[in-house]
């Protein structure tokens, strides 16, 4: 029961932070400016198991998805997002702070050809051919430069703070 608490205490500014970064693509915000590419390189690195990280995205999507609405091409989505988690969970030992601008980009990148493959395949604004796919990635650019900054930003802001929480861990004990 000891060990179930120490794993509770320590696991739980993880968790917090992730709900907190899920819970915020409610608030208004521009178009794609918000933290699940963030959720999904993070969850790795602060949770050590593929399997918690996973989970922890699902359940942060499914619950501001609940709130938001369910779309069209919610699995090219959730399907990016997993592929980021299970990619930067293999390296979570190289982000820092030095990498994590690289690493936001490339997160960004991925989240930005699957999803919109997405966008092309489920929705009616494209024609179902070669050219109709390099324009629904083309008219999504503006998108991808959201999704990017947002990337960035909200990486650091988790990154800073669980180094903080960290800190302030090791002091106590």
């Amino acid at each position: 029961m000891k060990n179930f608490h120490f794993l509770i205490k320590k696991k739980f500014f993880p968790i917090s932070l992730v709900l907190i970064l899920a819970f915020s693509r409610i608030i208004p915000h521009p178009p794609n400016f918000t933290p699940i590419i963030t959720i999904a390189i993070m969850s790795g690195y602060l949770f050590r198991n593929i399997y918690l990280a996973i989970a922890m995205l699902l359940i942060s999507m499914l619950l501001s998805d609940a709130f938001i609405g369910f779309y069209k091409n919610m699995f090219f989505v959730y399907i990016s997002l997993i592929f980021i988690v299970y990619f930067f969970y293999k390296i979570d030992s190289k982000i820092n702070f030095k990498n994590l601008f690289l690493f936001s980009i490339f997160g960004s990148f991925i989240f930005y050809s699957i999803s919109n493959f997405g966008v092309w395949y489920f929705g009616s604004l494209y024609e179902k051919n070669f050219n109709g796919l390099i324009e629904c990635y083309f008219l999504a650019i503006p998108f991808f430069k959201n999704t990017l900054i947002s990337t960035i930003i909200f990486s650091y802001a988790a990154f800073f703070t669980n180094s903080l929480h960290i800190k302030s861990y090791k002091n106590k004990t």
